[in-house]
């Protein structure tokens, strides 16, 4: 799991990151016990599993999970790239370091291949170096 972007204003009162999963990874069997969770997938395909029902994600796919929900996330064999937002939780090592100046960080969507989830490694690419895919302006 990679999370590509997050909000790192650290005086804000929610979270919302891009989160990308490569083909066939997952994030495993867990439970939110404070506060809910809307995911939006964005590209990609894979399954969202409750204890009670499992959902299709495909692109546009929207979810509300409330707190106390247990569940789980797995990519298909795309891979599946999503945003989450919630009441904010810290979270290490995201947004800018303490008195840093330089802002927030850049959002990478746009580095994302739509069809292969590749993400960029140069800033200024416009086709993906895996399958060519012209990439987001």
């Amino acid at each position: 799991m990679s999370v590509l972007w997050s909000l790192g204003d650290r005086t804000r009162d929610l979270d919302a990151d891009v989160v990308r999963l490569a083909p066939g990874a997952g994030i495993g069997e867990h439970t939110e016990e404070e506060f809910g969770v809307l995911l939006t997938v964005l590209n990609g395909a894979g399954e969202l599993r409750t204890p009670d029902t499992t959902w299709q994600l495909t692109p546009g796919a929207l979810a509300w999970l409330p707190a106390g929900i247990t569940r789980c996330v797995d990519a298909g064999a795309e891979g599946l790239v999503y945003t989450t937002a919630h009441r904010r939780r810290p979270a290490p090592g995201t947004g800018p370091a303490e008195g840093s100046e330089a802002g927030e960080p850049v959002c990478l969507l746009g580095l994302v291949c739509p069809e292969c989830g590749r993400l960029a490694a140069e800033r200024d690419a416009r086709y993906c170096a895996r399958c060519g895919t012209p990439l987001a302006d």
